[in-house]
Order: structure tokens, then C-alpha cells, then sequence
């Protein structure tokens, strides 16, 4: 049997930690800065963790990852 293929937007968008959690980067952050404040712009800019509810769904896409 074949190996299983990477959705190759998601090798783009998610990363895998050390311990196995998914990142991700934020929405919101691309275009109509202006009227956001300083504030908000900044922690757009950090990344988190993937929901509980959709690690499955991206552990899908991903699979060569883990």
C-alpha cells in the first residue's frame, strides 16, 4: 500500500511541538490594521495551540508529522 500524502496546505500552516501539540499561527492579522489597536495586533503576532476539538481533524492532514 502506498504511503499516506500530506495536505500540502496544512505542512504549511501547522507545526508539531516537541510534545506532540499542534501550532498554529492567528487570523486576523493581514490586512485592515488600522482600526485594530496596538495591542491586539501584537498578540495576533504570537502563535498558539490548535483546539482540542480539531486536533484530530489536522492530525488527518498531517499524518507524516507525528
Amino acid at each position: 500500500m502506498p504511503k499516506m500524502k500530506s495536505n500540502s496546505g496544512a505542512k504549511k500552516r501547522f507545526k508539531v511541538t516537541g510534545s506532540g501539540k499542534i501550532k498554529r499561527k492567528k487570523a486576523f492579522k493581514r490586512h485592515i490594521l488600522t482600526k485594530k489597536s496596538s495591542k491586539t495586533k501584537r498578540q495576533l503576532g504570537k502563535s498558539t495551540l490548535v483546539a482540542d476539538a480539531d486536533v484530530a481533524k489536522v492530525k488527518a492532514l498531517i499524518p507524516n508529522k507525528f
